[in-house]
């Protein structure tokens, strides 16, 4: 199978549709081009604090980001760049925070990808399920990782530059599960009980996936997921697991493209669509 080509939109980040004026005067840089994303989401608790419609909640379950874009245009149809007021945000989470950050960078040709994991900087001793982006940092050679939802904001000073540890990705929280280095206890949805191996299996699913430009909601379930999220997969599940964990770590575009093919780990196109 081809590599990836993480400059060119996948089926959930293309904005072909939205007039190019809509998506203009961003600049070039990656973390500007991320900047105005913070303004555009709204989580559901503060949309539910604002007293919004039920029918305003519908943009959660949406998957495509050009979707995203036009419930925005519906709500006030400016520029994205252009600041709005919290009811003019779409509802959605930190998923969608990524995914706009994404579409928006590989649109300005920036290459980039979205990462499923746990973020360690919310909670003390929690490291809580959540979705970055990270774009390629041709002057370092490096991958770069953003939390477009928190730029600017007090939670933690460097969203723009995510240091190792803030943010483990599904693949890093399994290896340090597997070896011993990690409670996975700790590990979960923040205002739930889903803590525990099961959701560092989840999540580790979900970002070969998204390394795959396949962005999937939080909640999706595909595969033996929704049997391993019961308990009810073995060791042959975890040794897959491995091998997922394994290829992710090394970066190689051609083989996380091959890995994906399993039939285990494939998202169906049923449900991408």
């Amino acid at each position: 199978m081809d590599g990836i080509d993480y400059t060119k939109p996948g089926s959930l980040t293309a904005l072909d549709t939205i007039a190019p004026q809509m998506l203009a005067g961003m600049g070039s840089d990656p973390v500007a081009i991320c900047a105005p994303v913070h303004l555009l989401v709204l989580q559901p608790s503060d949309a539910e604090m604002l007293e919004l419609s039920t029918e305003r909640f519908a943009t959660n379950q949406l998957r495509p980001a050009a979707h995203l874009v036009e419930a925005l245009l519906d709500l006030q149809r400016r520029p994205l760049r252009e600041p709005r007021s919290a009811e003019m945000r779409v509802v959605g989470t930190c998923r969608h925070f990524a995914v706009l950050s994404c579409a928006l960078l590989r649109y300005h040709g920036v290459a980039s990808r979205v990462r499923c994991g746990f973020a360690t900087y919310f909670q003390p001793g929690q490291s809580l399920d959540h979705w970055i982006t990270e774009y390629w940092n041709i002057r370092e050679q490096r991958w770069v990782r953003v939390d477009s939802e928190v730029l600017g904001a007090e939670i933690i000073d460097h969203a723009h530059d995510l240091r190792p540890g803030d943010f483990l990705s599904g693949g890093e929280a399994w290896a340090a599960y597997r070896s011993g280095d990690v409670d996975a206890s700790t590990f979960g949805v923040y205002g739930t009980d889903n803590f525990g191996p099961a959701e560092i299996r989840g999540n580790l699913v979900k970002d070969l996936a998204a390394l795959n430009k396949v962005e999937m909601l939080p909640w999706d379930e595909w595969g033996r997921m929704t049997a391993a999220y019961a308990g009810e997969t073995g060791a042959d599940y975890d040794e897959l697991l491995d091998t997922v964990t394994a290829v992710c770590a090394t970066d190689d575009d051609r083989t996380v493209a091959d890995t994906y093919g399993h039939d285990d780990l494939r998202v169906p196109g049923n449900l991408v669509c």
